[in-house]
């Protein structure tokens, strides 16, 4: 499966893609918003425009149709002091998953983050889904998530390096703070 850096042509079918994606539970979360577009688009738009917005872990899966079937993106975060990485949003178009599309978006997205040197990568999700790329629980290695409620399912990706990987509270690029998910 082909995986690419997002070019900017790519831009409304990446919002398309992670719109369909989250739109099943989009109604359930908040039945109230006013667009009925999911907070991952939301979200999305506004890492686009931060800081800690790195193009070149803004990957996409094309589709055979060539369209876009997944886009997975890597922020700037810090754990303390120290850049490090959050994932996040992963979306895979309703067609294509369960064929490996998300699979293949974030093997590429570690392996170009462990590829430019980065300490780790942390992500909410399921340990049953991520754990199968090397994500551990947080506290294993001593990182704090942002919200004491994650649990277990605040995880951490720590590639080799010679030097420990940082330790202490995460935080996200600053437009994950606006996130309201009911």
């Amino acid at each position: 499966m082909l995986i690419r850096r997002e070019n900017p042509g790519d831009f409304e079918a990446v919002r398309s893609v992670v719109a369909a994606a989250f739109a099943p539970y989009e109604a359930a979360r908040n039945p109230d918003r006013p667009d009925g577009l999911p907070v991952e688009v939301t979200l999305l738009d506004e890492l686009r425009t931060d800081p800690g917005w790195l193009p070149e872990l803004s990957l996409v899966a094309p589709a055979p149709d060539g369209g876009i079937a997944g886009h997975v993106v890597c922020t700037r975060a810090h754990v303390g002091a120290v850049p490090v990485l959050g994932l996040g949003p992963l979306a895979v178009h309703p067609s294509y998953q369960r064929r490996g599309v998300g699979s293949a978006l974030v093997h590429a997205v570690l392996g170009a983050a462990e590829a430019l040197g980065e300490p780790l990568v942390a992500l909410l999700g399921s340990p049953a889904y991520y754990a199968r790329f090397g994500f551990e629980h947080s506290e294993t290695y001593g990182v704090t998530a942002p919200d004491p409620g994650w649990g277990e399912f605040f995880q951490v990706r720590v590639f080799e390096r010679p030097v420990p990987p940082p330790s202490g509270l995460f935080a996200y690029a600053t437009p994950f703070s606006g996130v309201d998910d009911g």
